[in-house]
């Protein structure tokens, strides 16, 4: 028997068949591509921007959003934009994709969540920091030119802020009822304004922070033994305000790891003569993401 009497017993497609099959085969990639392309703001990983004011969080956030920074001033309410990876950024989710690959433009869509730096409107952070929906990590900006400064309130400050933030997330881990801990967020201090000639590098402002949060540390807990606490009578809570390793004389970051809580320092600059220089900044959201 032929081929093609073989195909003569094969039932004859009607026309609404071959329509219907026509439509499928047009549908159903259009309905694949809007399911991976129709991410929305509410399932994209957020990076937290905070830091104290003019350290450059709005003119950074510009940048990764339009390529430029923007003129800012002083911001009073929290903001959010939607940025992408630059190309060559490599993301550690995708590192076995290809830019063929239909969900490869999406693994680099993120939200960068600016927030005022202003010592009252802090709270805006914490609030995110508190219940972390979406929050792939932070970045804590710091003016390395003003950490230089040996009389100026900026480092007491700057310390202050990030000692309050660190010791939040610690207390999310010491906290939790889970027998799982928390995910991690990992924290970046991006140290900006390093092509000025007074900025510290990113190994000095490690060292500068250090010293700062120790004599935080130190004053807080001399504040509660002048209120007439003993040492010996410190109790839980007392000891959950305490950051980093329980009864050390210097506070290192590396004391945080204890509570999952990776800190790197990367140096940069979102603005200067020569333009930005981001690019450590970058390669860090990408390998958190």
């Amino acid at each position: 028997m032929s081929w093609a009497n073989s195909l003569s017993f094969l039932p004859n497609p009607s026309p609404l068949i071959i329509i219907t099959s026509l439509l499928l085969v047009i549908a159903i990639p259009l309905i694949l591509h809007l399911v991976i392309y129709s991410t929305t703001s509410d399932t994209l990983p957020t990076i937290l921007l905070i830091g104290p004011s003019g350290a450059g969080k709005t003119a950074f956030a510009t940048l990764l959003e339009r390529g430029r920074p923007a003129a800012t001033h002083t911001s009073q309410i929290p903001f959010t934009v939607e940025v992408s990876l630059p190309v060559k950024t490599p993301v550690a989710s995708s590192r076995f994709r290809t830019p063929n690959d239909p969900t490869w433009e999406v693994t680099r869509k993120l939200l960068i969540q600016d927030t005022p730096g202003h010592g009252k409107l802090r709270h805006h952070a914490v609030d995110v920091v508190r219940k972390p929906q979406n929050l792939q990590g932070i970045i804590f900006m710091v003016d390395a030119a003003d950490l230089s400064s040996d009389t100026s309130e900026g480092p007491r400050q700057t310390a202050e802020y990030l000692h309050d933030v660190l010791l939040q997330l610690q207390k999310q881990v010491t906290d939790s009822k889970s027998p799982k801990a928390r995910k991690e967020i990992p924290l970046l201090i991006a140290a900006n304004k390093l092509d000025l000639f007074t900025a510290l590098p990113a190994t000095l402002v490690r060292t500068k922070l250090e010293n700062e949060i120790t004599k935080v540390r130190k004053s807080r807990s001399e504040g509660l033994l002048d209120s007439g606490i003993g040492a010996k009578d410190l109790n839980i809570d007392d000891e959950r305000n305490w950051l980093g390793e329980i009864g050390a004389g210097r506070f290192e970051f590396s004391q945080l790891e204890e509570f999952n809580i990776q800190v790197n320092i990367l140096g940069g600059n979102v603005t200067g003569a020569e333009g930005s220089d981001v690019k450590q900044w970058w390669d860090w959201i990408g390998g958190i993401l």
